[in-house]
This record gives structure tokens, sequence and C-alpha cells, in this order.
């Protein structure tokens, strides 16, 4: 199990280089570009590349969490986290002011989805008493809180009034989203890379439980 965990670890890392490199390339505004918009950059290949690195990291992650006894339900919402977050990255979002295409629904509905079930995993992973639970229930609440900030705005277009992303902080909302559910992931790892957690698990505990 601990080389699932580490090789998840390597995934998350090399993912978020690579997330990083392309802000730092693209040279847009964080605050209010989103995230969707650094794949028309030169170096928009790295968008999608650092999503599927998440998604890979999520799938050992939630392989890890499987073998140590977690719940069902909780390996689900992370297997399906990872999808979620692969589509995104295979189905590039429309370019501003263009309809939405087959391609850029798929993006939009499944950046919905890989947002809300992160959040949702990280509170049933506190709820099962994992180590570090209390800053898994923490990021959880903050997301839940950033993707209400991310929706709004679509509801409001959707009554007719106009809003755009420069009106509001877009993008940062969408990062604290992001940032905060790959906090999640990697205390769910390692949560079971602890020492006590590892002897208790000996002891005949599972190694997630505090």
């Amino acid at each position: 199990m601990k080389g699932l965990l580490v090789s998840g670890f390597a995934a998350i890392g090399t993912g978020t280089g690579a997330m990083l490199t392309l802000h730092a390339e693209a040279g847009l505004d964080p605050m209010h570009s989103v995230i969707s918009e650094y794949a028309f950059q030169a170096t928009g290949w790295l968008l999608p590349a650092s999503l599927t690195l998440f998604a890979a990291g999520s799938a050992l992650i939630a392989e890890a969490l499987r073998r140590a006894g977690m719940s069902r339900w909780i390996v689900v919402l992370l297997l399906a986290w990872g999808t979620s977050m692969f589509l995104i990255g295979a189905f590039p979002t429309d370019r501003p002011g263009v309809p939405l295409s087959l391609s850029g629904g798929i993006h939009r509905y499944a950046a919905f989805a890989a947002f809300l079930m992160m959040p949702v995993a990280g509170l049933l992973l506190a709820q099962a008493k994992i180590r570090y639970a209390k800053a898994v229930r923490i990021l959880s609440a903050l997301a839940l809180g950033a993707l209400l900030m991310v929706v709004v705005p679509y509801v409001v277009r959707m009554f007719g009034i106009p809003l755009s992303n420069d009106d509001i902080p877009a993008g940062l909302t969408q990062r604290v989203v992001v940032v905060t559910e790959l906090g999640v992931l990697a205390l769910a790892g390692l949560s079971m890379l602890n020492p006590l957690a590892a002897q208790r698990s000996q002891g005949g505990v599972s190694p997630v439980l505090a």
C-alpha cells in the first residue's frame, strides 16, 4: 500500500508542478481568469497533462483506501473525482463568446461534478475519523463554500443579468476549490502513512482510523 501512496503523491506533485508552470508561462490574471482559459495559451497542453496526473493520483490513493478497508462510497467518490478531472482535460471548454459546444458542456458539468464530489468524500473521511480529520473537514467546508461562489455567477447569468469574469474574482474562487480539494486528497493519503496508524494496523486496527 505504501507504493500506491508514494506513486499517488508523485502524480499529484508532478501535476501541481505542471499547473504552476502553466500559470507562470501564460501570464494571465489568476484573480479573474478561470483555469480553463489556460488551455488556449502556448503551453496549454500542460492543463490536460496536469489534470490527468491528478486523476492518476486520485485513483492510486483510492485503491490504497480500498485496501485499508475504507468505505466503498469514499473510494467511489475519489475514483469519480479522478474520472471527472480526466474529462475536464480531455474535453476543453469553449473560447469566450462562443456558444456552448458538446466538448464545452462535458467540460463544464464534469468540473461541477468534480468540485462537488471531493468535499463530500472529505466529509465522509472526517466522519470515519481518519487522522487529520479536523483539517479534512475544514478544507471540505472551504471547498463547498468556494464552490457556491463559483456557481452563483452562472445562476445570475441564467436570469439574463450580464456578469463577466472581470466583474468578479472568478479565477480566485475556482482556484480555492481546486487547492482545497487537492488538500483533502493529499491528507487522505497522508493519514495512512502515519507511523502510529501503521502500528495500530499491525495490532488489528484499520490504518485509516485514528
